[in-house]
């Protein structure tokens, strides 16, 4: 089942580089610095940034000094990467495989791609193989199930009585979107973990949102509104702006609220990890 899901995420992002750069990555750049903080990356510091995208959050790690190697599965997302992030090392790899040796770095980040693999477990594991024991491991995700910003196309789809396609999966992430399921996720692969909820408002023009994200073919949803006939689409459309009037701003824009969870982990010694987490009746 795995191997399906990541087989679809590839499909879904091949080609898209260039429409997530221009829409959805102006939400997730939102979390960066804390993302950053959290890991604790410094100058100095060798930093993996697993899953990309276009770069920015390797791009800000070597403005603070660190020697940063990132990867993306989507060899288009790599090359804007490049383009982004010119001190740091770009190159295309797929979790859960990662082609560096074991305690590589001394930090690990992801920037929402946790909700994008297809065996959490196994990619966690391989983000703490390359993770020095003493290093930090930090990750965001979206808190699930998705609202606000994440879900905006979706309701409109849904308002306008468009069913969700059978071959569009369910991410297996959903189940571990909020703190408690994210933390002890983490937990089970070997990590100290501490899970913190983000909250922000996303201001954007409405139709420039409905342009780059609906019409972009980025993510599920623009999968799906992508393959709308003219009438379905003008439907869809009606209850998007319907649902956009609601959060209008004096200025002509919408502001969306986004839920993001951040977690911030650091492996437990290898006897612990092998013995489970340590519990107490106290």
């Amino acid at each position: 089942m795995s191997e399906v899901f990541d087989a679809y995420e590839r499909e879904l992002w091949d080609g898209r580089a260039d429409a997530y750069e221009r829409g959805f990555a102006r939400v997730t750049r939102h979390t960066i610095g804390p993302l950053l903080d959290a890991a604790g990356v410094v100058a100095g510091a060798r930093v993996l940034d697993v899953g990309t995208g276009p770069g920015f959050v390797a791009a800000e790690a070597a403005e603070r000094g660190a020697r940063v190697a990132a990867v993306d599965a989507e060899p288009g997302m790599a090359r804007v990467a490049a383009r982004n992030a010119p001190g740091a090392a770009v190159r295309v790899a797929v979790l859960p495989e990662l082609p560096f040796p074991d305690g590589a770095f001394d930090a690990v980040v992801g920037n929402f791609v946790i909700n994008h693999v297809g065996d959490p477990v196994r990619a966690l594991r391989e983000l703490r193989r390359v993770l020095a024991p003493s290093g930090t491991l930090a990750l965001t995700c979206w808190a699930m199930p998705g609202t606000g910003v994440l879900a905006m196309v979706r309701d409109a789809l849904d308002a306008a009585g468009v069913p969700w396609p059978d071959d569009v999966p369910d991410p297996p992430f959903l189940q571990h979107g909020t703190p408690p399921a994210f933390r002890a996720l983490l937990e089970q692969v070997g990590f100290s973990a501490d899970v913190t909820e983000l909250d922000w408002d996303h201001v954007v023009d409405p139709r420039e949102w409905w342009t780059d994200g609906a019409l972009a073919r980025v993510g599920a949803n623009g999968v799906v509104v992508g393959r709308l006939d003219d009438a379905a689409l003008a439907r869809v459309k009606t209850e998007y702006d319907r649902l956009a009037a609601r959060h209008a701003t004096a200025d002509g824009n919408i502001a969306l609220p986004a839920h993001a969870l951040l977690a911030r982990a650091t492996p437990l010694s290898a006897r612990v990890a092998a013995e489970g987490p340590v519990t107490s009746d106290a």
